[in-house]
């Protein structure tokens, strides 16, 4: 499990890389569109970045592509089974 803080951390380093303002950065902000409005190429750059960090992404999972900063941070709150 990874905390919000540290995923944010993560996604404000790749927005400063990307040269793109997370001064209003929440749960809500979308990641495509009048989100942070990412192409496809950054995306995948996020994606990266994230894999590297915490060994897995939500991009690659399988499951549905996040749409928001929220549906990243869901992906690493889910609690590991024991």
């Amino acid at each position: 499990m990874t905390s919000p803080d540290q995923t944010l951390a993560v996604i404000t380093t790749f927005l400063g890389r990307a040269d793109k303002s997370a001064a209003d950065l929440s749960s809500a902000t979308g990641l495509y569109g009048d989100g942070l409005e990412l192409d496809s190429l950054e995306a995948a750059e996020l994606s990266a970045m994230l894999e590297d960090e915490f060994g897995t992404d939500p991009f690659s999972s399988g499951d549905e592509l996040p749409q928001t900063v929220g549906d990243i941070l869901a992906f690493y709150e889910v609690p590991a089974t024991a």
